[in-house]
């Protein structure tokens, strides 16, 4: 028996499958058929979801969904209307909608994901039906020139814990750490410096400064489950009884990651931390310093940036920067 539907495609205008929100979502569906097919309707239907499935500490099973986009059209065909008979060939029926504004951006994750797509249908007066998908990516940009000015302040956190026991003869350890500022995009490099000065009688086995990712997954606004995973690190060495360390610009770099926190999501939050870690010799816990970084889609201006070039005047010709968009997620250690 020949093949009636030779192809069915759902074709986007933006090839690189990339929209933000407010945006337009414009395309054809491309059908082509072998010969005469009577059908009763083309069905199109763009879909924009959030879903958290997990399982809680108590290990019961949870599920949450909420709809960003719920947007359907008939391409072909009325309800009432008799059915269409479609000729040999090559047919194309163009869609175009404007995406809402506040979406929130694509993310696919270990416990769920947000994500954007559109579905089509050709019902057939035979009852036979056919069906394709196509999935596009949403962006929802952060500016840091529109974020909290501290965010291009330095940013720093000091303390002075007590290591070892108190009979013993017990000691503290001096610890601060600095960041250039508090906000940058993937492919930059955080510029570190600080010291530790180890005024105790034990050995710090080494330290370690680590940009962290947490992901929360919520279920009916409580957190259900929670991924974390290590992007970077440098190593510090040891550090005997009352001697130090400095570091100096040490730089960590940012490889290509979503931006912090999913904006308008009721069910992801993503957000990034730079940790100080010192970890003793004796059998006591790791001291850590904790410095929250906000990861942007868009960095900041130079003074030497004209507004009118925006975004291109400020990629700057010493930063790497990411030429695709990371949507599907790596492996991941809890």
């Amino acid at each position: 028996m020949p093949r009636k539907l030779l192809k069915f495609l759902i074709l986007f205008d933006n090839t690189n499958l990339l929209y933000f929100p407010g945006q337009f979502l414009s395309g054809r569906v491309l059908l082509e058929l072998q010969e005469d097919t009577p059908a009763l309707g083309l069905h199109f239907h763009v879909v924009g979801e959030g879903v958290v499935t997990a399982r809680t500490a108590r290990q019961e099973r949870t599920y949450d969904r909420e709809n960003y986009i719920d947007f359907r059209m008939r391409l072909l065909g009325d309800a009432d209307s008799a059915p269409t008979v479609l000729s040999p060939g090559i047919h194309s029926f163009p869609f175009k909608l404007g995406l809402p504004l506040g979406l929130p951006s694509t993310f696919l994750g270990r416990h769920g994901y947000i994500q954007y797509y559109c579905k089509c249908a050709l019902r057939e007066t035979s009852g036979l039906i056919h069906k394709n998908h196509q999935i596009f990516i949403i962006m929802n940009p952060i500016d840091l020139n529109i974020e909290e000015p501290a965010l291009a302040e330095p940013f720093r956190c000091e303390i002075e814990p007590k290591l070892g026991i108190s009979c013993m003869g017990s000691g503290t350890i001096k610890c601060k750490v600095e960041l250039d500022r508090g906000g940058y995009v993937s492919g930059e490099t955080i510029h570190i410096n600080g010291y530790i000065k180890n005024f105790s009688k034990v050995t710090i086995r080494h330290t370690k400064i680590v940009l962290l990712e947490t992901i929360n997954y919520l279920s009916r606004g409580k957190i259900v489950q929670v991924e974390k995973r290590e992007i970077a690190s440098i190593k510090g060495p040891k550090i005997r009884p009352h001697s130090r360390d400095e570091f100096v610009n040490k730089p960590l770099y940012i490889p290509p990651l979503p931006p912090t926190n999913i904006r308008n999501s009721n069910l992801i939050q993503l957000n990034y931390d730079v940790y100080l870690i010192i970890e003793p010799k004796s059998m006591e816990k790791a001291i850590k310093l904790q410095l929250p970084i906000v990861l942007a889609t868009y960095p900041f201006r130079s003074t030497n940036d004209v507004m009118t070039s925006w975004p291109d005047s400020v990629l700057r010709p010493d930063t790497h920067y990411p030429s695709s968009l990371p949507v599907f997620r790596p492996s991941t250690t809890q």
